[in-house]
């Protein structure tokens, strides 16, 4: 009874393990025709529309990235304009500080600590203010030609209109003749325009301005005159230091070789000796007063506004400034009285002063025309000396005596002052 429990009990065990291995075979088959590359395998997939778009994302991508280059250069660049805002913000904050009536320390001065004094004798101060930071966009025109022409940041510049074409063309050949290269026209109407290009001669024209236009299209010579402290400005602005020059001047030097370049104006003098040109104690007498009669006071003849080196600082454009509005306020004004006047007024009650430097230029170097036909030609020492320019600011009669000037001192001509009166007639 035994066996046979035994013999059934292995026949059930059987036909299991054959329908598992029945079913494993079929799920096998089932399984090989589902997954023929196997279950676990990477699948391949055709290309299909998924394919595509990724493809498609990569190029929008890379126009992402260009755009936003796009994007970072043009706030670059609109940095670098707000830059510049502020450093021209920062310039009219200077300059107005300065106005304020207050001795404030412009930014542009180099500050420093507290010094000991040295020994007696060794003491000395602070005498150049500190060039201005150039501004191009002032006058990108004007700075373009500034920079072909300029030398060392320095050039010569005159103002010239119809009225004074012949002088200017005696002006312009003694600087040639000399062989200054660094020299500029400010042409005030188009027919000097003309002429100077005719003549190989550097020249600007401002844009048109009315104001400008009507005086130097029409006005005379002190009218002419007062324009150039309104013109000057933009030449300091873009860090140029000027020599300014009327027209009725000869050069028989280079004057850029003879300037001290140690003060905000160096100009020439109208003084015609060392006591008129650089000062001397004079005495007022008034009788009235008894033991007090005599008061001491201190004079200097005045600078002229025809000659003058300017450096590119801000007490330099606050003169300009300066003497610009008061000859428009004061149309009647002349503007060398007015040039002087700012200059030398201190500080006082109700006025503040302009704190800028000044130094006189040598009379026998640069020479009035005073000093030329009153002295220097009557003095046999003197008349062996060849001044850097002359400038024929005494005489009404300029342009002969421009010609005569030449002709003494570069065609050696010894008689050529001689026909000359000492003053006018």
């Amino acid at each position: 009874m035994a066996g046979r429990r035994e013999k059934y009990g292995q026949s059930i065990r059987g036909y299991r393990i054959a329908g598992a291995i029945a079913i494993g075979v079929l799920l096998g088959c089932v399984f090989a025709f589902l997954y023929p590359n196997g279950f676990f395998s990477p699948q391949t997939r055709p290309l299909s529309k998924s394919n595509l778009q990724v493809d498609s994302s990569n190029c929008e991508s890379t126009e992402k990235v260009n755009m936003m280059k796009s994007e970072n250069r043009r706030l670059s660049e609109k940095n670098a304009e707000l830059q510049k805002q502020v450093r021209e913000l920062n310039q009219k904050l200077q300059v107005a500080e300065q106005g304020n009536g207050r001795a404030q320390e412009q930014q542009l001065v180099v500050s420093s600590q507290p010094q000991k004094a040295g020994p007696f004798g060794t003491v000395k101060s602070l005498r150049t203010n500190p060039p201005v930071l150039p501004d191009e966009s002032v006058n990108p025109r004007l700075a373009k030609l500034l920079s072909e022409i300029a030398v060392n940041k320095e050039v010569i510049v005159a103002l010239a209109n119809s009225n004074v074409k012949s002088m200017l063309e005696v002006w312009f050949n003694s600087i040639k003749k000399v062989g200054i290269p660094n020299y500029l026209v400010v042409a005030l109407d188009d027919t000097i325009v003309d002429f100077c290009k005719e003549n190989d001669v550097p020249v600007y024209k401002r844009d048109p301005d009315e104001n400008v236009d009507f005086i130097g299209k029409s006005g005379g010579n002190h009218a002419v005159s007062g324009l150039k402290f309104r013109i000057l400005r933009e030449f300091l602005q873009l860090g140029y230091g000027v020599l300014l020059s009327d027209v009725d001047i000869v050069y028989l030097q280079n004057p850029f070789d003879h300037l001290y370049r140690d003060s905000d104006v160096e100009s020439m003098s109208d003084g015609h000796n060392n006591m008129t040109a650089y000062g001397y104690n004079d005495v007022f007498d008034e009788p009235s007063m008894g033991w007090a009669r005599y008061a001491h006071t201190m004079r200097i003849w005045v600078y002229n506004s025809g000659l003058f080196y300017i450096r590119p600082t801000i007490p330099s454009i606050e003169l300009l400034d300066r003497v610009a509005d008061r000859l428009t306020k004061q149309p009647n004004s002349w503007d060398q009285a007015v040039f002087n006047e700012e200059l030398a007024f201190p500080s006082h009650p109700g006025y503040i002063g302009l704190y800028a430097s000044r130094r006189t230029m040598d009379i026998y170097q640069f020479m009035n025309s005073k000093v030329l036909f009153k002295t220097v030609r009557k003095d046999a020492n003197l008349k062996k000396l060849k001044p850097v320019i002359v400038h024929v600011n005494y005489h009404p009669d300029k342009f002969p005596r421009m010609k005569a000037v030449v002709e003494y001192y570069v065609n050696g001509k010894q008689d050529a002052l001689d026909a000359f009166p000492d003053g006018s007639v």
